[in-house]
């Protein structure tokens, strides 16, 4: 079939050893040592609404705010796709724990910040964005899903689109269950045409589920087993490097995207 052909216009990412895209090649290359872990900054997001942010939406933000600005695109005129494989699990933890031993007491708030897209709402609200918005969620292969609907929208709309991927440590009984004890975010700006801004070209297409893609670096590819979101870093990692596209990402269950493309000068 004919592949899906879109162009990297901003990326962002956060995790706790390297907070921005701008430190990522430089920290892969050794030129520059772990971040402090912290939480991460969302500059997007208003001050107070940053303060009481829970961890998903701090995650998407931040991400999400680096791609944007890197596009050099409005915000608020921009579509976004936000894909996590299980939301906000200390908020899940919170909920099902309080649910349990003292339904009366259950926050207003954290129920509402419970919801899969709260993110996507942070985000839009922010932004002042009326553009369309969706949340995605295939578990393990949750990046390559919302990838894929990131592509298909700007190709079907003619108009970019922002994806966002992001997935919390794990909490409480949910831990065994997920496994994620890293907290990572990603975020990428796709166009269906080429601009002066754009950094990668990506031609995406469907396959029946195949091996996927590994790291060529051993650190991100312990990321990828300890975050569903950071799955895509084979993508990233060759972005980030200026080299050709060539991987295979899990996109739902027996479905894999093959990705091939080159960066751009």
């Amino acid at each position: 079939m004919r592949g899906l052909e879109v162009f990297v216009q901003g990326a962002g990412l956060w995790a706790p050893a390297v907070a921005t895209w701008a430190d990522f090649k430089p920290w892969l290359d050794g030129a520059l040592d772990d971040a402090e872990p912290g939480k991460p900054r969302a500059e997007v997001l208003p001050a107070n609404e940053r303060r009481r942010a829970p961890d998903s939406v701090l995650l998407a933000a931040t991400a999400a705010g680096q791609a944007v600005a890197a596009s050099g695109l409005d915000p608020a005129a921009l579509a976004s796709v936000f894909s996590s494989a299980h939301g906000d699990q200390a908020i899940t933890d919170y909920m099902c724990a309080t649910l349990a031993e003292s339904p009366a007491g259950l926050s207003p708030t954290r129920f509402h910040n419970s919801v899969h897209n709260a993110p996507a709402g942070y985000w839009t609200i922010a932004t002042v964005c009326h553009a369309a918005c969706s949340a995605v969620s295939a578990g393990d292969a949750s990046f390559g899903a919302g990838l894929l609907e990131a592509a298909a929208q700007a190709i079907a709309d003619d108009h970019p689109v922002l994806l966002a991927a992001f997935d919390t440590r794990g909490y409480g009984p949910l831990l065994s269950m997920t496994k994620i004890t890293l907290p990572f975010s990603t975020a990428l700006v796709l166009s269906p045409s080429r601009t002066p801004q754009s950094t990668a070209r990506l031609v995406i297409t469907t396959t029946p589920m195949a091996p996927v893609s590994r790291t060529r670096d051993d650190r991100l590819q312990a990321w990828a087993t300890m975050n569903p979101s950071a799955a895509g870093l084979p993508l990233l990692e060759a972005l980030a490097h200026g080299t050709g596209v060539d991987v295979v990402l899990a996109a739902a269950a027996g479905m894999a995207l093959h990705i091939t493309g080159e960066t751009l000068t």
